[in-house]
């Protein structure tokens, strides 16, 4: 087994999963097989979303990353964190593995860590029989780090253990450009590397971030003060996407380097991305676009629906359209708004009247519940395309009980407990009093009741289809019957036919809501049925633009004359592959470093 170490350094948010992602489609490309590892974990508020895999593992985003990047499937184990391994230590001593010794940082946490690194390294998560050849690893953090101690310490027994020619370590660091000077920097990441040297780690490639590619002399520099050959100095400048990054690291030959440093030249071939670069080129032609409101609670934070991003960029690549995201903050659609800030009111609506299609993403909590609904409501009476995932699903849901049934107190326990009218329950096998890992997790199974409905057509025709879940409510099943009678079709249940999992309506042009969440599946090259349909649909012409007696457009409330809506603070996601130049033919529309148009507020 061969490991490549992709550590981070300067700064966080350098896009060390994007690196460890694209350097492993590399070696991928090369006909090598490939698994990955990621070390350490953060709070979803502070890192984005959480991804799930089909074990039902709840891991760190950067893991989705590898999964759409290298098209595998990685189990709970390939994510390293600090409880796990202090868990499986304690419990080793508390059945007397140990034999009464002190149990200490070095070597019993340190060798835990390697031990866990070889065992998962050896497991195949691209289908095939027998481990993969190559496994990239990546520390989370920046080098430093108290945090991170263990793991360094753990590594740097660990490429002595696994010998030379069999680890490679690719540091990623920051090559700032002050703009009173306009040089190019290189003492930050001099200093960087000199601290991971102090440690015990040694690299042998540098992956350096900057704005603008960097010159011959600092190049030049890096490789003499950081002591790795010239070649081994790789610019990483900014990009309009994150699919340009393995062919950066291909042009500059990234692999060659890789693959000498691991003993590989004679077994790899020459990489062949012709798919990945033909889907590349498509992607920047784009021109035609298409807008999906996003209406959500999260919105402060873009990552947190990063796979929900990264399944509708998929979708519109492949209907050649360049995405646009109108992020719609729930809580600012409701009637209360209006009352304590009208111009958020008037432009959270302005949003929503104006694109192509409505999405309403997984979430928990009462807040920004009634928005919500108000958008689904919207979405349903003026046949406008909407995808509801898990939540969003229970939202169209009680939705169409308050309006079309008259329920007006319909709604879910989890806002609700003591409802008279409750649409969606809480789960018979769900803990009350335990929220971690206690929710209904991972691959399950959906089985299609009507054959001839959108979503099994989406699908290819199949009867089933295993997709990951993750919630602990679910819709009442004793109110099934009276929703169907009314208009609502449920035409995906799971195996005991008493769980709804797709919930269609049939008289609308695309009304989908789904109780699992089908973007951790999607895939560059290969989108999301759901969301694929969703963009589809959001492409038929929908509306005409009222025009004025003076020639213009009538322009929504809320919107500037330059027509787009006004753009709230912007925040920059982790992946840091962020262009730094400004996009002329959408004004006032920043690129949020996922290769997503956002418009609004971020």
């Amino acid at each position: 087994m061969k490991y490549v170490l992709v550590t981070g350094g300067v700064v966080s948010g350098l896009g060390k999963g994007v690196t460890a992602s694209s350097i492993g489609l590399l070696l991928q490309a090369c006909g090598l097989r490939v698994t990955s590892i990621k070390i350490g974990t953060m709070s979803p508020f502070e890192h984005g979303e959480v991804f799930v895999l089909d074990d039902g593992g709840e891991v760190d985003l950067d893991l989705g990353n590898y999964e759409r990047f290298l098209d595998i499937k990685l189990t709970r184990d390939n994510n390293i964190t600090t409880g796990k391994i202090y868990q499986s230590v304690i419990e080793k001593e508390r059945r007397g593995d140990y034999l009464g010794k002190t149990v200490q940082v070095v070597p019993h946490i340190t060798d835990a860590i390697q031990d866990w690194i070889e065992r998962v390294a050896k497991i195949p998560v691209d289908g095939k029989e027998g481990p993969a050849d190559v496994c990239v690893i990546e520390l989370g953090g920046t080098i430093g780090d108290i945090e991170s101690m263990p793991f360094i310490e753990a590594l740097g027994q660990f490429s002595y253990r696994v010998g030379p020619g069999n680890f490679c370590l690719v540091h990623v660091s920051l090559v700032p450009i002050l703009h009173v000077v306009g040089e190019q920097k290189t003492k930050p990441t001099q200093h960087s590397v000199r601290q991971l040297r102090g440690l015990g780690l040694f690299p042998n490639l540098l992956a350096c971030r900057c704005s603008k590619e960097l010159d011959d002399n600092t190049k030049a520099k890096l490789a003499q003060f950081c002591h790795v050959p010239l070649p081994n100095v790789l610019t990483l400048h900014d990009v309009p996407n994150i699919w340009h990054i393995p062919l950066l690291l291909k042009d500059q030959k990234a692999h060659e380097s890789i693959l000498k440093e691991l003993n590989l030249p004679g077994v790899a071939t020459e990489p062949n991305l012709k798919e990945w670069t033909l889907r590349t080129k498509i992607y920047d032609k784009c021109h035609e676009t298409v807008r999906i409101a996003m209406v959500g609670k999260y919105t402060g934070l873009s990552d947190a629906y990063l796979s929900v991003l990264k399944a509708l960029l998929h979708a519109s690549v492949a209907h050649n359209r360049k995405l646009i995201v109108d992020w719609v903050p729930a809580g600012d659609l409701e009637d209360v708004t209006y009352g304590e800030d009208p111009t958020a009111y008037r432009a959270a609506w302005s949003l929503l009247k104006g694109a192509n299609g409505v999405l309403v993403p997984g979430g928990f909590g009462d807040r920004g519940v009634q928005g919500k609904i108000l958008a689904a409501k919207y979405a349903r009476e003026n046949n406008v395309p909407y995808l509801g995932i898990c939540l969003g699903m229970q939202i169209a849901v009680i939705e169409f009980a308050r309006s079309v049934l008259g329920l007006h107190d319909a709604t879910s326990t989890e806002f609700d407990p003591e409802t008279k009218t409750p649409c969606v329950i809480f789960m018979p096998e769900g803990s009350k009093t335990h929220m971690g890992g206690t929710m209904r997790l991972g691959s399950r199974t959906t089985y299609f009741q009507v054959a001839d409905c959108k979503s099994a057509k989406l699908y290819g025709n199949v009867s089933s289809v295993d997709e990951r879940h993750r919630h602990r409510y679910e819709v009442n099943p004793d109110m099934v019957s009276q929703l169907e009678s009314a208009g609502l079709s449920f035409v995906g249940k799971d195996e005991t036919g008493c769980r709804m999992e797709i919930v269609e309506l049939a008289s609308h042009p695309f009304f989908i809501g789904v109780q699992f969440h089908p973007e951790f599946k999607s895939r560059p090259g290969k989108p999301s049925p759901l969301f694929s349909g969703l963009i589809e649909a959001a492409c038929e012409p929908k509306r005409t633009v009222t025009m004025l007696s003076n020639g213009h457009a009538k322009l929504p409330i809320g919107i500037y004359n330059n027509g787009h809506s006004p753009i709230l603070k912007p925040h920059q996601n982790g992946n840091g592959f962020i262009s730094s130049k400004s996009n002329g033919s959408l004004k006032g529309v920043f690129t949020n470093g996922n290769g997503v148009y956002v418009d609004g507020s971020c």
